[in-house]
C-alpha cells in the first residue's frame, strides 16, 4: 500500500529563534518564495506520477513557518496541494499546518480553512514574554490570545500547542504559571519538549561560553513530572513521550511516524519514507531550487534493510504510551519481538523500565524520563 500521509516543507521564517536548528530561512525577497512555490508544485508532480497516490488520511506542513506566506502565496501554495491531492482525500482527513502566533490575521486564517486546513499547530514555547524574547520568538502572549481568538472565529476547533521546558533562567513556578494559562485557552492537544541545545544555533554558542543558564537536570526532569501530573489532571492524556491531548484529539499524522509507516516528504530539507527507501531532500534553497529544474531535488536515496526497519519499529513505538503492537511487529517482520530482542527486553524488563501488558510493549512510568536510554539498547 502506498504512504497515505504526506509531510511539506515551508521553509520561510519571520526570523532565526535562538534555538532552531530546522532547516528554515529568513527573507524579504517574495519572489523566492514564488520561486519556491513554483519548485514544490514540480517536485509534487514528479513524486506523484513516479509513486502514485492511493488515499491520503493526513497532511502536515510544517517548517519554518508555514504562516509566514501571505495572502496571496498561502491560497497558491493551498490551491496546489488542493489539485495534487485533493481528490484522494479521506472524509475524515487531518490537514494540520504549523502557525507562529503575531504571523495569522483572519483572511489569512479563513483561506487556510476554506482551503481544507482543519488543524492548527501554534508555535507558542512559553507564556513567559522575558523567556520569549530571550528565546528569541517574535511573540508574545497577548499574540497567542489574539491568534487562537482569529482562528475560532473563522471556524477552527482542533488547536494543537507547542511548549517548551528546561530553558535558560526557567524556573518550576515560571512552567506552572505558562501551564496554567495554557489550559485557560482550551486547546484539544499539546506537544511539550525539553530545550536540545543543538549546533548552528546561537544557545550553543553560548552554551560553549557558559553563558546560557539552564536549569539543572533535577529541575528540568521535576518540570517534566509537573507536566505529566497537570495534562492528566486537566483531561489531556499522555499518548506519546511528548504529547498529551483530549480523547480523540491525538495527531494521525505524528503516530505515522511513530507506527514506522511510510508517508511522503515534499519540500526544502523534507525527509519521505516510500516503498521501503527512505529519501533527504536538498536543504538548501538554491540546491533545492535547482534539482526542481532537472527533476527531483533529493540528495540522499536508500533501501532500509530489515534489520533497521525492526530497530525503527522499536525506538518510535515505545515513544507512545500503548507501546509496541507485539502481534503488529510479527506480522510486519514475520519474527516476533523476542526472536529479535529477547535478552535486551529482559533486562530492560528486569531493571523497571519494560513491560509487556495486553499484547504491547511499552515503558513503564519509571522509565518513561529514562526513554533515550531504553531506545539506545535497540540499537545494534
Amino acid at each position: 500500500m502506498m504512504p497515505q500521509s504526506v509531510y511539506i516543507h515551508i521553509p520561510f521564517c519571520t526570523n532565526k529563534c535562538y534555538y532552531c536548528d530546522f532547516n528554515s530561512f529568513v527573507t524579504n525577497n517574495p519572489q523566492l518564495i514564488w520561486d519556491y512555490l513554483d519548485a514544490l508544485k514540480s517536485e509534487m508532480e514528479i513524486t506523484f506520477n513516479q509513486q502514485p497516490i492511493e488515499q491520503v488520511k493526513t497532511i502536515f506542513v510544517g517548517g519554518g513557518t508555514p504562516t509566514f506566506l501571505d495572502h496571496a502565496q498561502m491560497r497558491a501554495f493551498l490551491e496546489m496541494v488542493q489539485k495534487q491531492l485533493g481528490k484522494y482525500w479521506t472524509d475524515d482527513i487531518e490537514f494540520s499546518m504549523e502557525a507562529n502566533p503575531g504571523t495569522t490575521d483572519v483572511e489569512k486564517l479563513r483561506i487556510m480553512r476554506e482551503l481544507g486546513v482543519n488543524r492548527l499547530s501554534f508555535g507558542v514555547q512559553s507564556f513567559d514574554d522575558a523567556l520569549l524574547k530571550r528565546l528569541g520568538r517574535i511573540h508574545d502572549q497577548e499574540a497567542v490570545y489574539r491568534s487562537i481568538d482569529n482562528a475560532k472565529k473563522v471556524g477552527f476547533d482542533n488547536f494543537s500547542i507547542d511548549l517548551m521546558f528546561g530553558l535558560p533562567d526557567q524556573t518550576l513556578d515560571i512552567f506552572r504559571q505558562t501551564l496554567d494559562k495554557a489550559f485557560g485557552l482550551g486547546t484539544t492537544h499539546f506537544s511539550a519538549y525539553s530545550l536540545k541545545v543543538e549546533e548552528n544555533t546561537l544557545f550553543h554558542t553560548l552554551y560553549q561560553k557558559d553563558q546560557l543558564p539552564l536549569p539543572s537536570e533535577e529541575t528540568e526532569l521535576e518540570m517534566y513530572m509537573v507536566l505529566i501530573e497537570e495534562m492528566e489532571r486537566h483531561g489531556y492524556k499522555q499518548y506519546e513521550i511528548s504529547n498529551f491531548a483530549k480523547p480523540g484529539f491525538e495527531s494521525k499524522h505524528n503516530k505515522t511516524y511513530w507506527l514506522n509507516r511510510e508517508y511522503y516528504g515534499l519540500g526544502a530539507g523534507a525527509h519521505g519514507y516510500v516503498c521501503g527507501h527512505r529519501h533527504v531532500n536538498a536543504g538548501p534553497l538554491a540546491i533545492y531550487l535547482q534539482k526542481c529544474k532537472e527533476g527531483l531535488p533529493r540528495v540522499e536515496q536508500f533501501e532500509v534493510p530489515r534489520e533497521d526497519a525492526m530497530e525503527e519499529q522499536m525506538i518510535l513505538g515505545l515513544r507512545l504510551r500503548e507501546g509496541v503492537d507485539l502481534s503488529a511487529f510479527a506480522s510486519r517482520f514475520g519474527a516476533t519481538v523476542h526472536d529479535v530482542f529477547g535478552t535486551i527486553i529482559e533486562e530492560e524488563v528486569a531493571k523497571g523500565m519494560l513491560e509487556e501488558k495486553g499484547g504491547f510493549l511499552k515503558l513503564t512510568k519509571q522509565g518513561l524520563p529514562l526513554g533515550n536510554e531504553v531506545f539506545a539498547r535497540f540499537l545494534r
